[in-house]
């Protein structure tokens, strides 16, 4: 997680990056007290900037909101205090004019990464204005240049299933994001004309649909920082917009990067707290049964198969709903991936007649070049297990070309992975050429 750098001293103005933080990650201010074994007037104080987490107690908050000492430091930066109670307009004019990113700030990176870092900070800017109060009155019409219609936010939320459509056939993910990055500009120039909370509310279900969306890509990308900050602005725009649904699916985008970065304990707080989210949704929905499919693979990394076991059979009950149970976005499980899903969990578990079965169903089955990458990593680490190298050797190579073709962040990490595992075989001079090939695909450009 990047936090943001504010100017201030100690005890001179709220610690709202601290909040938010929290907040993101599902904790009241009496629930992160409970936590930590402290009274919930000193949560409130640390929040307001007017105490200090004493030194025994910072590991423990750190640990709770998975974040670095060093990052829980910046975090504990108090903001400058804001003037007296000024206008509505002026805080939100105060915050947006002027962050427009320079030449300078973009740095000297080739053209997807001055994207990337252009885009973060749109991100951060819409972010900060999702929090800012807006009053359930009008605001005045001549106070702005442009008034937001309601016809607008229909508009961007049907921009945003396209560019969900354009992400799912694209042979290269991040092709997306100068798209996805234009119309958040569109998006952030709309919260600084939002008259009502009704309006604020409703831009913030749109931004939140729409930083999920550049969380995949910066996820697909192998940036987990950048998609660990999106989905964390998504998971608060959720909450801001009053969709528990939208808020679960971000925090669950979220532990997938704690489960691929192989923390899976913190995955599993994550997905805990998606989990009490997802109970307040709609039940038509499929949120909770996704959240329970990706605890599944949080348990096979724990070794746990009981309860990876019993987290597939709750994900399973995704099949009883009628209806539209997923949306295509941001909410995208409907149970046809359960198969290679499970066949993920009990390669992780060493279960290789588990795993082969659901494998081989998965692989029979229509799949993105993505998905279907993934599944044959997992049947070449089923042959490294079996010491089979023809079998590991043959499905490893497809692998390699399907990310070679989609240049898929996704696929390479999942090589990378078996490639650690292969020095009990690396005397075979296909596993050693194997090993190279993954090596040269994963080395950046």
């Amino acid at each position: 997680m990047t936090a943001t750098r504010v100017k201030g001293q100690a005890g001179m103005g709220p610690r709202t990056a601290l909040v938010r933080r929290w907040k993101a990650l599902g904790y009241s201010q009496e629930r992160l007290a409970q936590a930590l074994g402290v009274d919930t007037t000193t949560i409130g104080r640390w929040g307001r900037g007017q105490a200090e987490p004493q030194a025994y107690l910072r590991p423990k908050l750190a640990a709770r909101l998975h974040v670095t000492l060093a990052e829980l430091d910046e975090l504990l930066r108090p903001e400058a205090s804001e003037p007296v109670n000024p206008p509505a307009a002026h805080r939100v004019r105060r915050v947006f004019v002027g962050q427009a990113p320079s030449d300078d700030d973009l740095g000297t990176g080739d053209l997807d990464d001055m994207i990337r870092r252009e885009f973060l900070r749109l991100l951060t800017v819409t972010g900060t204005l999702a929090a800012l109060p807006v009053t359930d009155e009008a605001v005045p019409v001549d106070q702005y240049a442009v008034v937001p219609a309601l016809h607008d936010v229909a508009t961007y939320t049907a921009v945003n299933s396209h560019l969900w459509q354009i992400f799912a056939l694209a042979k290269t993910k991040r092709s997306a994001l100068p798209m996805v990055h234009a119309h958040a500009r569109g998006i952030a120039d709309s919260f600084t004309a939002a008259q009502t909370n009704r309006e604020r509310r409703q831009l913030c279900a749109v931004v939140g649909d729409l930083f999920q969306l550049a969380g995949e890509i910066h996820f697909d990308s192998n940036n987990y920082t950048d998609a660990a900050q999106c989905y964390t602005l998504a998971a608060s725009a959720g909450r801001e917009a009053g969709n528990p649904d939208l808020s679960a699916c971000a925090l669950t985008r979220h532990a997938f990067v704690s489960i691929y970065d192989g923390r899976p304990r913190a995955a599993a707080s994550l997905l805990t707290a998606a989990a009490e989210t997802a109970k307040r949704g709609d039940r038509q929905l499929a949120t909770r049964h996704w959240v329970a499919a990706v605890q599944a693979e949080v348990f096979a990394g724990l070794g746990d198969l009981n309860g990876c076991k019993a987290a597939l059979d709750r994900a399973e009950e995704v099949h009883a709903l009628s209806g539209q149970a997923q949306n295509g976005g941001w909410l995208r499980f409907d149970g046809t991936r359960l198969a290679e899903e499970r066949g993920t969990c009990y390669v992780r578990l060493g279960r290789l007649d588990l795993a082969e079965l659901a494998l081989a169903d998965a692989l029979g089955q229509p799949l993105s070049a993505r998905r279907r990458g993934s599944v044959l990593v997992d049947l070449a680490a089923l042959g490294m297990q079996r010491r089979d190298v023809d079998q590991l050797v043959g499905y490893a190579s497809q692998a390699l070309d399907l990310a070679a073709q989609t240049e898929s962040g996704y696929v390479v990490r999942k090589l990378e992975g078996l490639r650690g595992r292969l020095h009990p075989l690396l005397s075979d001079r296909r596993v050693a050429a194997l090993s190279e090939q993954i090596s040269a695909l994963a080395m950046p450009m």
